[in-house]
């Protein structure tokens, strides 16, 4: 199986090169002979050994998961900002009948850590305007603010439609 996937040109190139690790390695070959003939580093092909030794060959030619930085804000806290950006501004002392981003991102700032959201304490409008699109709420629409208003305003908005 590693010959043939270190031969293969449709696998992607990662794993072709830690089937070669191994087969060199196999062959006994030292950890400088495989890196200088595959021009990678040292560091590669000691973690591709180390894997392949710690978890087998199969797990060695994956991707283990979790590349990448962490989130940040936990769901709960998310969960928060959503909640505070479907209430209206004045409920909130805000004189603004309608939330921005700015004035939303300056009120989780403020509240985040009495909240019990401290990962919130450094948030901006590009994160708040991020987190808002993904459970599609806009509050900085008028749609809102006339539904909550006007008893009648789907009768309405179907008229207007209609037109």
């Amino acid at each position: 199986m590693l010959t043939a996937l270190s031969l293969s040109r449709s696998e992607p190139a990662g794993r072709v090169q830690r089937a070669s690790i191994l087969l060199r390695y196999q062959v006994g070959e030292t950890v400088s002979e495989i890196a200088r003939s595959l021009a990678t580093n040292r560091p590669r092909v000691e973690r591709c050994i180390s894997k392949a030794l710690d978890l087998g060959v199969t797990q060695a030619l994956a991707d283990l998961p979790g590349r990448g930085r962490r989130a940040a804000i936990s769901v709960a806290a998310r969960a928060w900002v959503v909640a505070l950006a479907c209430q209206k501004p004045q409920d909130l002392g805000y004189a603004q009948e309608l939330w921005t981003t700015r004035l939303l991102a300056h009120h989780v700032r403020k509240h985040a850590a009495t909240a019990g959201h401290p990962s919130l304490r450094k948030l901006g409008r590009g994160t708040v305007s991020k987190i808002l699109s993904a459970h599609q709420v806009r509050p900085h629409t008028m749609q809102y603010y006339l539904e909550r208003r006007d008893p009648d305003f789907d009768a309405k908005m179907e008229t207007l439609s209609l037109v």
